[in-house]
């Protein structure tokens, strides 16, 4: 089944974290919190401005994003749990391996 999200929401896929704290104690399920981590798997196609242009998302599929310990509605596509939510709800995009330069 293929799902697209529609205006301004996007599908995410949670990302794993570890299991075991940094002392190497392994925590239980009952005791870990759900990462507000994930990677966006759709994107919808932006939302309309009042003069019925369509805006854009900031955010487009692969994007490795942190949202909201609360945010989205949770999912099941294919039998896989994922998280719906708007664009709003995304706290910022994560870059990774990339290079900062300096001035």
């Amino acid at each position: 089944m293929k799902f697209r999200p529609l205006h301004d929401r996007v599908l995410v896929r949670r990302v794993d974290q570890d299991e075991k704290t940094a002392g190497g104690i392994i925590l239980p399920d009952s005791v870990q919190e759900k990462p507000s981590e994930g990677v966006i798997v759709a994107a919808g196609t932006g939302i309309k401005n009042e003069d019925g242009t369509i805006v854009p998302l900031d955010v487009q599929a692969d994007d490795r994003v942190l949202f909201g310990k609360w945010s989205g509605s949770e999912v099941s596509v294919d039998g896989e749990d994922l998280i719906i939510m708007k664009e709003s709800d995304i706290l910022g995009v994560i870059e990774m391996g990339k290079k900062s330069k300096k001035k």
